[in-house]
């Protein structure tokens, strides 16, 4: 019925980017929407008593970080919750990290200072830090977040425990999300598209019972959990993968919870250059060939089909007639609509920033950036302690 209007090259590109465009459209209405589901089913949720929520643990790594917590940390020692201790590993800090954890404990009882052993060697001292802090904590449950980070409200404990309390009994981990503070540059916007984009994919994912990786800046688990999975152990080879390949180790289909609610965000300093946000970019995917294999195909599909789209739409362009190329714009278009929609949705909810058509620039150049990365595979052997993960 389509031999009078489209040549047999027509049929054969367009029956391939319908068929990407499937996939793409089952991408987005499955995972992308995840966090708008999530906010829609708890919208009416009704609070949470005191005497429901379980005690806590909120488990801080800082090297060097006499600024961030001077600005952040009281953040974290005034939240709105029954019973809670902040605990800060003080990983061989050379500034005056350590004398502004003590001014801090002078006045507050609930705050914990520890500490890496001085000479300790390892790859990755954050791991260390966060397991001397697992083991210095006086509670089950376990908060993590960084040093520069900043939650939205003073209910941000309340909210990401909400998780356990309103999660199956199995319930061990919970996933947040952390943004990053938005600044008028196109760095930072790139920042915040690339972090909302990895965010809004790992929590729809998790909410569609396929967990594979979190953000310690803002994460929760129990303790039983960090212990019943040997910790870090497997993974003491990477310098990274104190986050995400912990998360990817021990989540499984009926273990793992999100919180998305605004309250329940944390915001982070971003990058100021483009060399430290690649190599942030770098530090994250080095690790992600640790991945568990069903985790990786799942991730794989995506930037495999939005490659093969814009090369369809390429050839179509080529190869293919006048109203082939028309048929193909017009579905590349309703898939921009769908995009920006639910992309922009999304990040009104969260607080976060809004994108317009540069969206199309960074659906196309991110994952070449991604690609690049991995492939020059020039990742430096060096110590690398809690650069925050670009997500």
């Amino acid at each position: 019925m389509f031999q009078g209007l489209f040549t047999h090259i027509d049929l054969y590109l367009l029956g391939a980017l319908a068929f990407v465009m499937l996939y793409q459209c089952y991408f987005y209405l499955r995972y992308m929407t995840g966090v708008n589901r999530w906010l829609r089913k708890h919208k009416t949720t009704p609070p949470i008593a005191d005497a429901d929520l379980p005690k806590v643990s909120v488990i801080v790594c800082a090297r060097n970080e006499q600024t961030n917590l001077s600005n952040y940390l009281h953040t974290l020692l005034h939240q709105d919750y029954p019973c809670y201790e902040v605990i800060v590993v003080n990983d061989g800090s050379e500034d005056n990290t350590q004398l502004i954890l003590e001014r801090y404990a002078a006045q507050y009882n609930n705050l914990y200072i520890t500490f890496v052993p001085q000479g300790a060697r390892v790859i990755s001292s954050k791991k260390l830090a966060l397991t001397i802090g697992v083991k210095a904590a006086n509670y089950d449950h376990i908060l993590l977040t960084d040093a520069d980070c900043r939650p939205e409200s003073r209910h941000w404990i309340r909210e990401m425990m909400s998780g356990f309390v309103h999660g199956k009994q199995q319930t061990e981990v919970v996933l947040g999300y952390g943004a990053y503070f938005q600044e008028d540059t196109l760095l930072n916007s790139v920042i915040n598209y690339d972090t909302l984009f990895i965010g809004l994919q790992y929590l729809g994912k998790a909410a569609a019972k396929h967990p594979y990786m979190g953000v310690g800046r803002n994460l929760a688990y129990k303790k039983e959990t960090f212990f019943k999975h040997n910790g870090f152990q497997g993974m003491l080879h990477e310098q990274a993968g104190d986050d995400d390949l912990f998360v990817n180790k021990v989540t499984t289909r009926r273990n793992t919870a999100i919180v998305c609610s605004r309250n329940s965000i944390t915001w982070s300093e971003p990058k100021h250059t483009w060399h430290d946000w690649l190599h942030q970019k770098r530090r994250h995917l080095s690790v992600s060939h640790n991945y568990k294999i069903g985790s990786k195909l799942l991730l794989g599909m995506e930037p495999l089909t939005r490659g093969l789209l814009y090369v369809l739409l390429i050839a179509i362009g080529i190869w293919g007639s006048g109203i082939a190329m028309c048929v193909a714009l017009v579905l590349w278009w309703l898939r921009l609509i769908m995009q920006m929609s639910i992309i922009n949705t999304s990040a009104h909810k969260l607080g976060g920033r809004l994108f317009g058509i540069e969206i199309v620039a960074y659906d196309i150049i991110l994952p070449l950036v991604t690609l690049w990365l991995l492939c020059t595979k020039r990742f430096h052997k060096r110590p690398i302690y809690w650069e925050p993960h670009p997500v």
